[in-house]
């Protein structure tokens, strides 16, 4: 174990000099040390949660080169269709519906407000919707702030924020992948916002493309600084990038396994108290090398999920489902203790 990384990780004293440096060390210690803290910080639970993810429409006016998603089908799901996906979520037990889409050029602020409305106007359920970039994109069609955008969602019942459309927190790197997306400053200024006016959020990055470490480690302490700040992020989920069929899978294949489980232990070092939250994400990483990020920093494997469309277009072979009981298969297989939590991690069991 890094025993000076691990107190100073505790005391959250961790600077972006001790991280580089942490890049050169017997990754085994680093996982090591990420499990220790783990272990002290959140204890030996691995938490879920029972959701399903609604992806309303793949229509998209955007550019990113990542994606897989966008107008692969042409699909655009009315609100009678949203409302029966988000009643099938309920009888199977589902605490929570996560909703995002792509960008239209004939939806307004409105339209996303009336879709979470109509939502919690017939269901009780914790609705998880929206990334900055729609928020920004709605606020930017419909003539009005950020803010304003936020306090009509949370009105109408929007209970917390995916914190994607993070991708990587540089703008150089963002002008060749995602050109035309809000820059770093406009994701942590929507994400910051939210926090001020009540609605938490998750983090994410997505990495393995065109990125350097340095690039991910600037990343991982914009975050940290936002969370020092708002005190709004629940988790940090690492995203691994999925290479197939998009503009950028001939300039990378992914990243590595061991370097997916360097991202898990440096978050768990780098966030020490500020985030105890780290997800695994079975459907990026497989089940196997999600049980092992689970002894490297990770402490949740996320949500049953229901259906997946993102990153199953972009070549993932994990599935789209995976059921309470299976979760908790994979979990205590990795010797761990499995609890069902809500969006916010409460324990539900």
């Amino acid at each position: 174990m890094l025993k000076d990384i691990y107190e100073r990780s505790l005391a959250g004293e961790i600077t972006i000099e001790d991280a580089r440096k942490l890049l050169d060390a017997n990754p085994f210690e680093l996982f090591d040390t990420a499990d220790r803290l783990r272990k002290e910080i959140i204890g030996d639970t691995v938490t879920y949660v029972v959701n399903r993810n609604i992806n309303f429409t793949d229509f998209c006016v955007g550019t990113c080169k990542f994606c897989s998603f966008r107008n692969s089908k042409g699909f655009r799901l009315t609100l009678d269709e949203i409302l029966q996906k988000v009643g099938e979520a309920k009888q199977m037990g589902s605490t929570e519906v996560c909703i995002q889409g792509g960008l239209t050029e004939d939806m307004y602020l409105e339209d996303y407000a009336g879709m979470i409305r109509a939502i919690k106007n017939k269901y009780d359920i914790h609705t998880h919707a929206f990334s900055p970039m729609e928020v920004y994109h709605m606020s930017r069609m419909s003539g009005v702030t950020v803010e304003e955008s936020l306090k009509t969602l949370k009105a109408a019942g929007l209970n917390s924020m995916p914190g994607t459309a993070a991708e990587i927190l540089d703008d150089e790197i963002r002008s060749v992948i995602c050109p035309g997306k809000l820059s770093t400053q406009e994701w942590v200024d929507v994400v910051s916002t939210a926090h001020r006016v009540g609605i938490p959020t998750t983090a994410t990055i997505m990495y393995g493309h065109i990125e350097t470490w340095e690039h991910r480690l600037k990343h991982l302490f914009i975050v940290r600084d936002v969370q020092r700040k708002t005190h709004g992020i629940t988790e940090f989920v690492p995203l691994t990038f999925m290479h197939e069929n998009n503009p950028l899978s001939g300039q990378s294949t992914g990243a590595s396994g061991m370097d997916d489980l360097r991202m898990y232990a440096l978050a768990r070092v780098i966030f020490g108290r500020d985030i105890p939250n780290v997800q695994a994400s079975w459907v990026k990483l497989g089940m196997k090398l999600a049980q092992v990020a689970l002894n490297c920093g990770a402490n949740d494997v996320g949500g049953t999920l229901m259906e997946e469309n993102i990153s199953k277009s972009a070549g993932s072979k994990s599935g789209e489902y995976m059921s309470p009981d299976a979760l908790r298969g994979m979990i205590k297989a990795a010797e761990r203790s499995p609890k069902q939590r809500n969006t916010l991690y409460k324990l539900l069991d």
